[in-house]
């Protein structure tokens, strides 16, 4: 549609989410085909002749649009009366990480003030049973993130367990949380945890990919999933049995190209096996603290950073090379996606400017296709 305005887009893309007879996948692909809600409701008619291999069952529900646009109307109502942002994928707050996901939510829903793009995201998660072990670990990792990383956002599933460990911790800390949620903004569960969830929307925030009136159905739970490691640099699982929906977080973030990390624990302990088992298996590495993690991912300051290199001036740089080197100058460390965000530079163009920046000594790949600038001007 000729001149569109975000709140259009976001009315259509809720529509989008709302319509049966076709998978969220595809809808993800259409919205991505078309580049945006709105165009795919401009072209409900003639799907079939710009997605040739649209199915004929496709082509029939994007015809009526009535019922999912009424839905979509109490939504907009919804999310405006309460202060809730809906970010679609084209918004330029969209999580950045996440967009990247080839399954990421084409609109998510978000209630507070932390920044989705902050340069270090953690995601801590592990069983609903954790025992005094895991609990202990879960906090003393958030206090020295705190300490080593003080611009770390720690985010988990406002589940019991460690996940509600987690936000505890961080609120106490002084840090930042996101908590994800498997059901609409208009309640939480569990019902226990609602004083918490309060404080984070002032420290943090709420994040869904589910309108009101969604409840917290099981499926919903492994879905949220997904969104805890999108949203992530890395996901540490702090304790889990041999089965468990932390287990599906790592494998996901693992999926995702994420650094995986795991604390070990004691052989037989039950709700340490899926933590052993991780780490057996190479699918996460073993940390004893949050000094592992931060070493392993490269995050330490520069004062921390005994190789970091001191030159006044940079070797002759292209004009694309002189962009990524301001990008980095302004925030450094930052993941290949994001940085092609930040630049407006193509990811396969972006690839090859950065190889040969370490070439010449002016950057470094670390954990997480993160790029550190070790040269300062």
């Amino acid at each position: 549609m000729q001149g569109t305005t975000a709140s259009e887009e976001v009315y259509y893309a809720i529509a989008l989410t709302r319509m049966t007879g076709f998978s969220q996948q595809q809808a993800l692909q259409l919205y991505r085909e078309l580049d945006g809600a709105c165009a795919v409701y401009e072209h409900r008619h003639d799907i079939g002749d710009i997605l040739p291999d649209s199915s004929p069952r496709l082509v029939g529900s994007l015809s009526n649009w009535d019922d999912a646009l009424k839905r979509a109307a109490v939504e907009m109502e919804f999310i405006t009366r309460h202060g809730i942002r809906a970010l679609t994928l084209n918004d330029d707050n969209y999580p950045a990480r996440l967009r990247e996901c080839d399954d990421a939510p084409l609109i998510i829903y978000y209630k507070g003030n932390a920044d989705l793009n902050r340069r270090h995201v953690v995601g801590v998660v592990g069983t609903r049973r954790c025992t005094s072990y895991g609990q202990d670990l879960t906090r003393r990792l958030v206090s020295r993130l705190r300490e080593l990383c003080p611009d770390v956002l720690v985010v988990s599933g406002l589940a019991y367990g460690i996940d509600i460990c987690a936000h505890r911790e961080a609120l106490a800390s002084g840090l930042d949380t996101v908590g994800v949620l498997a059901h609409g903004l208009d309640t939480i569960y569990p019902n226990h945890h609602r004083q918490t969830a309060v404080e984070m929307v002032s420290h943090g925030g709420l994040l869904t990919e589910y309108i009101s009136q969604t409840e917290p159905f099981a499926n919903n739970f492994r879905q949220r999933n997904r969104i805890i490691a999108g949203l992530s640099d890395a996901v540490l699982v702090a304790e889990s049995a041999y089965k468990g929906g932390a287990l599906i977080t790592a494998r996901i973030a693992q999926d995702y190209g994420r650094d995986v990390f795991a604390f070990p624990g004691a052989v037989g302990a039950p709700y340490s096996e899926g933590c052993n088992r991780l780490i057996r298996d190479n699918k996460a590495a073993l940390v004893t603290s949050a000094d592992d993690m931060i070493a392993d991912m490269g995050w330490q300051t520069a004062s921390q950073q005994p190789e970091a290199v001191e030159r006044q001036l940079f070797p002759d740089l292209t004009a694309e090379e002189q962009a990524v080197v301001a990008q980095l100058q302004q925030t450094n460390d930052l993941q290949l996606n994001i940085l092609s965000v930040k630049t407006n530079i193509p990811i396969g163009q972006l690839t090859a400017i950065l190889f040969q920046l370490e070439m010449k000594g002016v950057v470094k790949a670390l954990a997480g296709g993160t790029y550190h600038l070790i040269c300062n001007a």
